[in-house]
């Protein structure tokens, strides 16, 4: 690298112009050895912002004892991790881990059950500030979301490199965990750059580079080819991205598949695809990992249904209903089973998910032993088209009186308030008790005081 260019400061957010290779080390203002420095920085307008290790981030934020200390999110000796920090991964441990593991390899670990509703809170705090840089935010997940600052440089009087610096001091300053970011002029190419400088990082993939960059990868780091795709890519002869760049697009699509023209073009460095705003959740689920294998379907069929009112309450929150269930199934050897099928129509109500569920869960119930069970609805539509009956299904409004009596209780009392619990036996699946819980408030007068 032997060019002139424009350094930016991430510290102290001053420029230093006309630098030079041998100039590049540290900021002439403030001594900070945290320069962006990149032919194109200036130009590119596409960012992925990621927060560091998330979760264990808010938990050391809120509790400064677990600074120095390994942390890892997660719970129970079957559950796995959900994330865990920066100190914790120097002994091996990773994200979706089973937490056994994760003991064994780092015996002094503080292990934390997730606050989801305090990492959503933070996460929304988060979002909101992307959105004041851009209306452009597309989110990927709870912590991390793609950015077009395209035509941004008169609101913010700087260019998109530029505002993310300022913005990544902001989120340090103000919310008190750090984010990475990477810059590029695509999707693929700057999800791909908010890893490579972790934590607390900023790293720019720019066009001149964007092949080169590419061909030294593996094609396990294209987007969307997990483990067993990159196995079969290497079965094919792709081991590396450049294997894909060398050789002709009908080639790959003869090879791979209709895959191979979408694999092939991001092996280019090809990728077109826009910054979405605020992409909708495509489906809402819940799901536990048992502390011991069950195989017995009364049990399994218990854990369902709170399951069922778990999704039943977000789909109600959100005023959304949906047409097609999916079971999820996991053994004691780990090995995964899907199973869905499609509603006659829209349901947000807990019973008839359920009822979804318990006849897929019917057919799975061979003998195998399950460490996990979850439940989830997709293929939304708006609350108010579901749950209407007609001459065919009269069952379903008074399923859904009951279940708006049971939400009105909840929401004065609390949500332990009204305990709702399936009688199973071979001879009457399908009836149901309603119980008061007695610790809660009696009277409107108690509850009142």
């Amino acid at each position: 690298m032997s060019f002139a260019a424009t350094a930016l400061c991430r510290d102290c957010l001053s420029l230093s112009q006309g630098v030079t290779e041998s100039a590049l080390r540290r900021c002439a203002s403030c001594g900070s050895p945290r320069l962006v420095q990149h032919e194109e920085w200036q130009s590119l307008t596409i960012a992925h912002i990621d927060c560091d290790a998330f979760y264990a981030a808010v938990e050391k934020r809120d509790d400064p004892s677990l600074i120095d200390k390994p942390v890892i999110i997660g719970g129970g000796q079957r559950g796995v991790v959900s994330t865990c920090c920066y100190i914790a991964r120097t002994y091996g441990v990773r994200s979706a881990m089973p937490m056994f593991k994760a003991r064994a390899l780092c015996k002094d670990a503080v292990i934390i059950k997730p606050n989801m509703s305090k990492y959503a809170a933070i996460g929304r705090q988060i979002r909101t500030m992307m959105l004041n840089l851009s209306p452009l935010v597309e989110p990927l997940s709870i912590d991390e979301a793609f950015i077009d600052l395209s035509g941004t440089e008169r609101l913010h009087g700087s260019v998109p490199g530029q505002t993310l610096a300022q913005f990544a001091r902001r989120v340090e300053n103000e919310i008190g965990i750090t984010v990475s970011i990477g810059l590029s002029y695509c999707k693929f190419l700057a999800k791909m750059a908010s890893d490579l400088d972790k934590p607390r990082g900023y790293a720019v993939i720019g066009r001149a580079e964007a092949k080169e960059f590419l061909a030294r990868q593996p094609v396990g780091m294209i987007w969307g080819v997990g483990k067993v795709g990159q196995a079969r890519l290497e079965q094919m002869g792709f081991r590396l991205i450049a294997d894909l760049q060398n050789v002709a697009v009908e080639d790959a699509i003869r090879k791979i598949g209709p895959e191979g023209q979408r694999l092939w073009r991001l092996a280019q460095g090809m990728d077109n695809r826009a910054v979405v705003p605020q992409r909708g959740a495509k489906s809402i689920s819940a799901e536990t990992t048992f502390n011991e294998d069950i195989a017995e379907r009364e049990k399994l069929e218990q854990s369902l249904f709170l399951l069922s009112e778990k999704v039943s309450a977000r789909l109600k929150s959100q005023k959304l209903a949906g047409k097609s269930v999916t079971l999820k199934l996991k053994s004691s050897d780990f090995k995964l089973r899907t199973r869905a099928r499609a509603l006659g129509a829209p349901t947000q109500l807990a019973m008839r998910i359920f009822e979804a569920g318990r006849d897929l869960l019917s057919k799975e119930v061979d003998g195998t032993a399950f460490r996990l069970i979850g439940i989830g609805i997709s293929d939304f539509t708006p609350a108010d088209l579901a749950d209407r009956g007609d001459l065919i299904d009269q069952e379903v409004t008074k399923i859904k009186a009951r279940e708006q009596a049971m939400d009105q209780l909840r929401a004065r009392f609390g949500k332990d308030a009204i305990v709702k619990g399936l009688v199973f036996s071979p001879h009457r699946d399908k009836r149901e008790e309603t119980s008061i819980n007695r610790a809660a408030p009696l009277d409107e007068d108690e509850a009142e005081d």
